[in-house]
């Protein structure tokens, strides 16, 4: 015990001695024309590529001036809204119909569409015994690291590898889409049993049930969704499968790529990307805040005392003292976010039939009341709104899927974005991704050991 605290000590006194060697004055970033995050004072990126993938709109240019709009989202030049719409109308599920658009440019026929999903089906399988001698050996509670563990080592069951032909990767990205829900779920139940001590199965996929259906059926002991269920976890990948290529993972996905290192490797470090809690990891952060929020606020339907939890909050005074409203802005949109205003539509519905409706009251005052808090209490240079994981992770806690695999879901969405711009990247550019740091450390002469 003693010498584990001189270690520890040391490690303090290390960390110390880096702080204090590697602390940049923040006027540089200024002095030098860096943008700190790559994005400007308004959160406008850096332009660092070209993509047809997707395109997101905050803003709209009027007489050379830059005006705020509601944030708009299109899926290879298709409105989000008009995407999510005609697959209700036609009553359907759009997972693998909005991937294949993704990843090929434009809507599949009837007949593309069904050969499509039979190759996704036929996809879907893990090679022979690898739940058992890699999933379930070594289970983490962190799903995350069980999923980038479980990627990389499906390479070493591809004797193909490092071949980067056009051919190779697409069948390598559609085998991860197909079998990320299998790697996320199944790396759950061994954790739920081996750490948790909670009962184990494995329910095996069916060919003929969309990703969301199998994603629940493969989850619950008794294998039992409604439609519903199922059309909002639908829903959810779609909303989160793809958002331009300046997303932390995305760019991950490009940067990775461009250094013509092998499909597993990228989706590796994408994931790794993603689980961070300013990227993917929001959402349960957003389902923990407001239980707090009920449990210390006597009144939740009272507004004055969820405005004064909510200020408590960004003064780091209540929950993690983060100072943080989780769920609430975004680094692209000011006025709203599409993903999220299209979500609140069947948020509602699914509450409705969880008998959850306060709680939805409870999101959309929250989501009311944010925005003016944050004005009040902070110096903001763009509009605040509630963005895609505010209501992602209620969606998650209604459909009763455990906290462990909120962001695993986000991964099972956005592996078809990154693949879409894996391929657009080894198609397009044949240049590693190389920025520039302005080194601002000063010249010392060496000295001799002894004279240190």
């Amino acid at each position: 015990m003693k010498e584990k605290k001189v270690i520890q000590h040391n490690f303090d006194q290390l960390a110390e001695l880096c702080r204090e060697n590697s602390r940049i004055d923040s006027r540089l970033y200024g002095q030098y024309h860096v943008k700190k995050g790559l994005r400007d004072i308004n959160g406008k990126g850096v332009l660092a590529g070209l993509t047809q993938i997707s395109k997101i709109q905050a803003y709209e240019e009027k007489d050379g001036e830059i005006i705020p709009c509601d944030g708009r989202l299109y899926y290879r030049g298709i409105n989000i809204y008009d995407l999510v719409d005609g697959l209700i109308r036609e009553g359907r599920m759009g997972y693998e119909e909005v991937a294949y658009l993704l990843l090929f440019g434009q809507l599949p026929s009837r007949q593309e569409l069904e050969t499509f999903n039979h190759m996704l089906a036929k996809l879907r399988t893990l090679p022979r015994n690898f739940v058992r001698d890699i999933v379930m050996k070594g289970p983490s509670k962190d799903m995350m690291y069980t999923l980038s563990k479980s990627v990389l080592m499906l390479a070493g069951y591809d004797h193909r590898a490092d071949d980067l032909s056009l051919p190779n990767v697409l069948r390598q990205c559609m085998m991860l889409i197909a079998v990320f829900p299998m790697l996320a779920v199944y790396g759950y139940h061994a954790y739920n049993h081996y750490i948790r001590g909670e009962s184990f199965y494995i329910h095996n996929p069916k060919e003929d049930l969309s990703t969301a259906e199998n994603l629940l059926r493969m989850l619950r002991p008794d294998t039992r969704y409604t439609m519903l269920e199922a059309k909002v976890l639908d829903l959810a990948l779609i909303l989160h499968m793809e958002h331009g290529g300046g997303n932390n993972s995305t760019f991950t996905t490009h940067v990775v790529s461009s250094s013509g290192t092998d499909t597993y490797s990228v989706m590796a470090a994408a994931l790794g990307s993603l689980k961070g809690p300013k990227h993917g990891g929001a959402n349960y952060k957003v389902i923990r805040m407001m239980q707090d929020l009920k449990k210390v606020v006597r009144d939740p339907s009272d507004q004055d005392e969820v405005d004064h939890y909510l200020t408590k909050l960004l003064r780091k005074e209540a929950f993690d003292k983060k100072g943080l409203i989780y769920g609430m802005g975004h680094a692209v949109y000011s006025i709203s976010d599409p993903r999220a205003q299209v979500f609140k539509r069947f948020v509602r519905q699914l509450s409705e039939e969880k008998g959850l409706t306060e709680d939805f009251k409870l999101f959309s005052m929250v989501e009311t009341l944010a925005p003016q808090v944050i004005a009040r209490e902070r110096t903001i240079y763009k509009g605040v709104s509630a963005n895609v994981d505010f209501y992602s992770g209620f969606v998650y806690y209604m459909l009763g899927i455990p906290e462990e695999l909120y962001t695993p879901i986000f991964a099972i969405a956005r592996i078809v974005g990154w693949s879409a711009h894996r391929l657009e990247e080894l198609i397009n550019v044949d240049k590693i991704i190389r920025p520039a740091y302005e080194s601002i450390g000063k010249e010392q002469a060496y000295v001799n050991l002894d004279d240190r």
